[in-house]
């Protein structure tokens, strides 16, 4: 984030009307919503982590407890039966997802 002088990008009516609120101080000005990258997207964390639940979620299902997930990622145990849960849950519904494909897929066929 780069330090900006007012008078150098603003209309004069506009730093007018700012210093009638706030003169000689920094202020942020966020982003457009539009413009805002989510979460982790430009750092790669967001990559990062989906990777390593989904490393959590095939440990736990080849055998590994919550318990010895949690020792071995360093978060509590928690964080692990949530990771889980929300990995179940998402590989359900790519299950019910496919399912319903390969029965419009097989109907197709059929006619």
């Amino acid at each position: 984030m780069n330090y900006r002088n007012g008078k150098d990008v603003l209309p004069p009516r506009l730093l007018k009307e700012l210093q009638h609120y706030i003169q000689g101080e920094l202020v942020y000005v966020p982003k457009l919503e539009s413009k805002r990258a989510p979460w982790g997207e430009v750092s790669g964390s967001r990559k990062l982590i989906a990777r390593r639940n989904e490393e959590i979620f095939r440990s736990y299902c080849g055998g590994l407890s919550a318990t010895e997930l949690a020792v071995t990622y360093h978060l509590s145990i928690d964080s692990i039966r949530k990771i889980i849960t929300k990995m179940r849950s998402a590989a359900r519904m790519s299950e019910q997802k496919q399912a319903v494909s390969a029965g419009s897929v097989q109907t197709a066929y059929r006619s």
